[in-house]
């Protein structure tokens, strides 16, 4: 087992468990705030086993996964644009619980947090299918196209999941107005998808005729 990356995962899971916490209870101005344990639940907990199962099954993936950094100007602009989205709405949610502005019904928060745990599932699937997934637009060595699975229905699945993962995310914190903050993530994730494809035809051999067979990027008949 590589101790050093062992140690390096652990560390950044923990500080991405203190970063969220931070900016949702903070808001919120109380630790009571049920919506936001359930999410960090939601959020940490598969994460934590996932990374266990990268670590053991697929330490290469696991190392790409936390030592992401974009070269590419456009998919800084994207990463940023996206830190962002989830700084507002995330604090959002906290002043949302602590103010009381909007509430929504539980049941809306109950199928919410199924669609975030089945879009986890999904997630997971997509990074078994494709272990050269990487957080950042690069075509790595021995890389070859994958055209099996979910990537027989759209060319992007792992970004088709996030969509339902993301957008779940402030229904299951309780806060539409969070909710309405976060559907600029499709659009922001549109962006990315462009500039990818771009690198991936430029250095990806067979991504041509991939793309040929695979019609849709993001959602079936519609992109």
């Amino acid at each position: 087992m590589n101790v050093k990356l062992l140690i390096e995962a652990i560390l950044k899971f923990i500080l991405g468990v203190i970063l969220v916490g931070l900016l949702i209870f903070i808001p919120a101005g109380t630790i009571n705030y049920l919506n936001g344990w359930l999410f960090m639940g939601l959020l940490f907990i598969p994460m934590f086993i996932a990374g266990i199962v990268m670590m053991i099954k697929s330490p290469n993936l696991l190392k790409s996964r936390i030592n992401a950094k974009e070269t590419e100007k456009e998919q800084k602009e994207v990463v940023a644009l996206s830190g962002l989205m989830f700084l507002v709405g995330f604090i959002i949610a906290g002043l949302n619980h602590r103010y009381n502005w909007i509430q929504i019904p539980n049941i809306i928060v109950i199928i919410s947090s199924i669609i975030f745990l089945l879009s986890y599932i999904l997630y997971a699937e997509v990074l078994r299918e494709n272990t050269f997934l990487s957080r950042t637009i690069e075509v790595q060595n021995n890389q070859k196209v994958i055209d099996t699975g979910l990537y027989k229905i759209v060319r992007h699945p792992m970004y088709s999941v996030t969509i339902f993962l993301f957008l779940s995310m402030p229904l299951v914190l309780g806060s539409v107005i969070s909710f309405i903050i976060f559907l600029i993530y499709p659009f922001i994730i549109a962006k990315r998808i462009k500039n990818e494809e771009q690198v991936l035809e430029k250095e990806l051999k067979g991504y041509k005729e991939y793309k040929n067979k695979v019609k849709y990027r993001l959602i079936p008949f519609i992109w």
